[in-house]
């Protein structure tokens, strides 16, 4: 019995339906329908009816036991467009292949359905509702995301997987389409890659020229998303329409409002039709010279991949454009197909990665019914009850029937684990491919190069994935690696990816319009410009910023009085301000209510008292020791010379001689000590070790003297007796500070914390 036969047998059917199936009796039937429907029945059409139940009985049960000799299973995309020409081919190739091989299904032969859903969600739901009636088991596509949005909801009713190899939506994975499968990678990585790439040469905003449907707005969902966490973000966003109504004066419009904008950097994520378009467009514009970054989503990988050289006017209009591919690693198998392709199509049309991915969901269907097999599961399909209701309506939607054990043939395609043309195929988690990877490419000339790769795992590098799997993964940025880049404009200069922006906001930053201190800020006579210390930080921070920040700075204050800080901080906090310049003081009750930067002025308590004049007269030389001091190293030369001479005169002859002669000695040599330029020798040990201590003392009087004199001759002395917060406590002196009433200086805070009650405002 065929497959249809045994599948119609399964249904929930009425009695008018039942055992219709006996080719015997389908003619008896329709010859004698008024006999049977009156009650009239001879016996030999009794003993018919019995040898068709029979037969049909006993053919039903050997097909549950068997594989059924073939299977239905349906591919939906459009044959018109750059995937879909080679989506078909390589439907048909693999079929070919999997059928020719005899150690997968096993006798069971695979059939392929394929139409036509012309890229609408119309005609992709109404060729869907037919697969439906045909038993089918799964569908391979649709390739667009908004088809496949609309076709997951029948899916989903009638337990029919469905496999896209192009719809690129991550929002199709979702717990919302249980049985939608993505055999291809979906946007959420291709996004990632991009703000990888963006973070990658330093540029902090991007323009979004995304298609205006599920694909592009939920594509620029997850960019938004990725670029945030690496604190970039999609600073202007605008829409095309989905249909083929737009034209070149709307694009010319659109890219008018996005060359008014600061970003630089522009992300296209369209169709290959409305992305040329806007290519052509922008080259009108001058949008693709110097200082432009334009990165296209996998949407011309495609094209260039397929319907390669493109002509001349169409590689111009694309010159320095970054555009992204999914990867795909390198093989045998790879290779021998590109190879047999290039036989089947003459170099006609060549094969992109999407080709590679609808190829590679043909094999996983098949493994999927193997293992389903190989678990027991039976094709059938049964009514949906909830059909009866619409039998009448002439929809014949009543043919429409749910494949009973569908969940289970899902299930198998989820836990697959196969190595196809594409790659090693098994999903995660969250039922999407591991190990995603992209080619990052660069237009130029008449071709393109691949200057790197990006990876779940290792980011940005220039080593295929393959190669760093078997390795840690290093995310760190010092290990992000990209070529060089022939960027638009035929340059390879990076461009910093902003410029002032035509219409831009302008930060309303306020200054203090100080009275005193003036170096800090002020304001030039009769102008609006502000020079001073803090204006000269805040400009050169500015300058070092990646992107472009407009202000304006509004004078706060009267001019005559120092402005109250607090209150100048506070209108931060009332949106009078964005932001205030100045030499405002970090303190408690302020940082409640806003942030600071890093301080670049080192505060604390400094102590200012006045210096005591230097002596540096005649007799300077004697400042640096006391009077004592002078009178007891004098007695000091004098004890060691006594010394020196009591244990030498009895055995060195140079310490011998009258009286006069051995004083002026002992002077002289003590003395001389003080130079090291004694002229007697000591001959006795107990005497020179005495030296040599004296000598060491004579040194550290030496250094002090000259460091005292030193500090005498070119320091100031400070004559106040203040050294710390202890001894200002302690003290009653008044100790004035600049500020007023108002000012919310933190000296004000220190008279309450340290307890020091007598500061006095001396300026205002």
């Amino acid at each position: 019995m065929s497959i249809n036969s045994h599948s119609i047998l399964k249904r929930q059917v009425t009695n008018e339906e039942s055992l219709v199936t006996c080719p015997a009796f389908k003619s008896h039937r329709r010859k004698n329908y008024s006999w049977l429907r009156h009650g009239v029945l001879s016996w030999f059409g009794c003993w018919v009816f019995l040898i068709c139940l029979l037969l049909s009985t006993t053919g039903y049960s050997r097909n549950l036991t068997s594989r059924p000799a073939v299977v239905n299973i349906g591919a939906l995309f459009t044959f018109e467009s750059s995937i879909g020409r080679v989506a078909k081919i390589a439907i048909q190739e693999a079929v070919k292949d999997v059928n020719a091989n005899s150690s997968i299904l096993r006798g069971t032969k695979l059939n392929v359905d394929v139409r036509n859903s012309n890229c609408s969600g119309f005609l992709g739901m109404v060729e869907a509702l037919r697969f439906m009636e045909t038993d089918i088991v799964a569908i391979i596509g649709p390739q667009s995301s908004v088809v496949a949005r609309i076709i997951s909801h029948v899916a989903n009713q009638l337990q029919v997987p469905l496999l896209s190899f192009a719809a690129t939506d991550p929002s199709l994975n979702s717990l919302q389409f249980p049985f939608f499968v993505q055999t291809t990678q979906s946007d959420l990585h291709q996004m990632a890659a991009i703000s990888d790439v963006v973070d990658y040469y330093g540029w902090k905003q991007v323009t979004a020229i995304y298609i205006d449907d599920d694909y592009g707005r939920n594509g620029m969902s997850a960019l938004g998303d990725k670029l945030a966490e690496r604190r970039c973000r999609i600073s202007y966003k605008v829409g095309v329409p989905p249909d083929s109504g737009v034209n070149g004066t709307d694009i010319l419009d659109m890219l008018i409002k996005v060359a008014s904008m600061e970003s630089r950097v522009i992300v296209l994520h369209v169709n290959p039709d409305v992305g040329f378009e806007v290519f052509s467009v922008a080259n009108r514009l001058q949008m693709m010279g110097n200082g432009w970054v334009w990165i296209a989503t996998n949407w011309l990988s495609s094209v260039l991949d397929s319907a390669s050289p493109l002509p001349s006017e169409t590689m111009d209009s694309i010159q320095g454009v970054l555009f992204l591919r999914q990867h795909t690693p390198d093989s045998d198998r790879k290779r021998a197909f590109y190879s047999r392709w290039r036989k089947l199509t003459g170099g006609s049309l060549g094969l992109n990665s999407y080709g590679l991915y609808a190829y590679d969901s043909v094999w996983l269907i098949a493994h999927a019914i193997d293992a389903f097999f190989n678990q027991g599961g039976i094709i059938s399909f049964s009514n949906d009850s909830r059909l009866r209701s619409v039998k009448d309506s002439g929809l014949h939607l009543e043919a429409m029937s749910i494949f009973d054990d569908g969940k289970l043939l899902l299930n198998n395609i989820l836990q697959s684990d196969l190595v196809g043309l594409t790659g090693r195929i098994k999903f995660d988690t969250e039922r999407s491919l591991i190990l995603p990877a992209y080619d990052v490419n660069n237009v130029f000339g008449t071709g393109f190069k691949r200057i790197g790769y990006w990876s779940n795992y290792s980011g940005l590098t220039v080593v295929p994935p393959e190669m760093l799997y078997t390795k840690p993964p290093n995310r760190s940025s010092a290990n992000q690696e990209l070529y060089k880049v022939i960027w638009p404009g035929d340059t390879l200069f990076t461009p910093r990816g902003w410029a002032f922006a035509n219409n831009g906001k302008q930060l309303r930053i306020g200054v203090p319009l100080r009275v005193s201190f003036r170096e800090f800020v002020s304001q030039a006579r009769g102008t609006d410009t502000f020079k001073g210390f803090c204006i000269d930080v805040f400009t050169s921070a500015i300058t070092l910023l990646p992107y472009p920040v407009q202000y304006q700075f509004i004078p706060f204050g009267d001019g005559k009085n120092n402005p109250s800080y607090t209150e100048l901080v506070y209108k931060i906090t009332t949106g009078l301000f964005d932001a205030v310049v100045g030499d405002v003081a970090i303190v408690t009750n302020r940082t409640k209510i806003l942030d600071f930067t890093q301080p670049y002025v080192a505060s604390g308590l400094v102590v200012v008292a006045p210096f005591r004049k230097s002596n540096s007269g005649a007799w300077a030389f004697l400042g640096p020791f006391s009077a004592r001091l002078w009178i007891v190293t004098g007695c000091f030369f004098f004890v060691v010379g006594l010394v020196v001479w009591i244990l030498e005169h009895r055995i060195n002859d140079e310490f011998r001689g009258p009286p006069k002669r051995q004083i002026i000695t002992v002077i002289w040599f003590s003395l001389s000590t003080l130079f090291s330029t004694h002229r007697e020798n000591t001959m006795s040990t107990l005497a020179r070790f005495v030296l040599l201590i004296w000598l060491f003392v004579v040194l550290i009087i030496n250094s002090n003297y000259t460091a005292s004199l030193t500090s005498i001759l070119t320091v100031h002395q400070l004559s106040s007796h203040i050294k710390g917060i202890e001894s200002l406590k302690e003290s009653d002196e008044p100790v004035g500070y600049q500020g007023s009433a108002r000012s919310g200086s933190w000296v004000e805070n220190l008279q309450k914390v340290a307890g020091v009650s007598h500061f006095q405002v001396t300026l205002p």
